[in-house]
């Protein structure tokens, strides 16, 4: 099976302008290293912070990377500042409104990357936006409205014509149901599952939603506080979870299938500014010893292959 993206070491720090000689950072993203095969899905998960959303940015170009390689499908480095941002990779957002120009009509908003990238005329890309639209389950004659005469589940999928309309191999979903009415949501994920067989794509699918995760993904990444800490076959990790913060994740997710003994997390999770010694978790993890506070766990390989951050597991 071919890799069609491959991270490696990837970091990602954000200076911070103050007072005094000393220069400060955010560390948003620290050795972070995964592959993702053609086909796959892949939901990427963890608390609000822990750097998801700076990931999906650096994958797509959006913000440079401070160090590390990306590589995509396997012909160059990708993060290279010289190397122009790819079609063959493209990324549905968080907001179906806030990404969307206001004063674009919606097949305008569709047709811009044709258009920008100079692959069609305006008449070819309008064809083409208006037979994206139907392909996400919207009316043609919807096609000269603006983003605030609709709602926020047809933004959404305006979102998402728009990101395949370049007709990419790879789609980040950057938590593209938060936004939604639960009622909406399950009919963007089955609609990215339908899209994904018609366009042969592989998903990377930001979410902080497991219920979500156990439906749609095949592999989960699961980070805090800007690194990997789990990473494998989602029902090995789902079934029998290794890393305690993927355990406080899983006890803390609704089930439908009964009540479970909640174990939520206590304390905060710490300042990227100012991170802990040692092992991130261990101000948070109920099996934490004095080595955890001294010595940062690498990334291992368990008896599953599964990866794991943690050397008391």
């Amino acid at each position: 099976m071919m890799t069609v993206l491959k991270v490696e070491n990837l970091a990602k720090h954000y200076p911070i302008k103050g007072w005094g000689k000393k220069q400060q950072s955010v560390t948003a993203l620290k050795d972070i290293s995964f592959e993702i095969n053609e086909g796959e899905i892949v939901a990427l998960v963890g608390e609000s912070g822990c750097g998801k959303s700076t990931l999906a940015k650096v994958l797509m170009k959006l913000t440079p990377a401070t160090s590390g390689r990306i590589e995509l499908f396997s012909e160059h480095d990708y993060q290279d500042e010289k190397t122009p941002r790819s079609t063959d990779i493209q990324m549905v957002f968080q907001d179906p409104y806030f990404s969307l120009n206001p004063r674009k009509k919606l097949w305008e908003l569709i047709a811009d990357p044709l258009l920008i990238q100079k692959k069609a005329s305006k008449e070819d890309a309008k064809i083409r936006a208006l037979e994206l639209m139907e392909r996400v389950g919207l009316r043609t004659n919807m096609a000269d409205r603006y983003p605030h005469m609709i709602s926020g589940g047809q933004r959404q999928r305006i979102g998402i014509a728009r990101a395949l309309i370049l007709e990419p191999r790879v789609l980040i979903c950057d938590e593209p149901i938060s936004a939604l009415d639960v009622s909406i949501q399950s009919q963007i994920i089955n609609l990215l599952l339908e899209l994904r067989q018609q366009f042969s794509l592989t998903l990377l699918f930001i979410t902080h939603d497991l219920t979500v995760v156990r439906y749609l993904a095949e592999k989960v990444i699961v980070m805090y506080l800007g690194e990997i800490v789990e990473w494998g076959d989602k029902e090995a990790l789902f079934n029998n979870p290794s890393h305690p913060y993927t355990k406080a994740l899983l006890e803390a997710s609704p089930s439908i299938f009964g009540q479970k003994k909640h174990s939520p997390l206590t304390g905060e999770l710490p300042s990227p500014v100012n991170p802990p010694s040692g092992c991130a978790f261990h101000p948070r993890c109920p099996i934490a010893q004095e080595s955890c506070r001294q010595k940062r766990p690498l990334l291992r390989e368990g008896d599953d292959k599964r990866l794991i951050r943690c050397d008391l597991v």
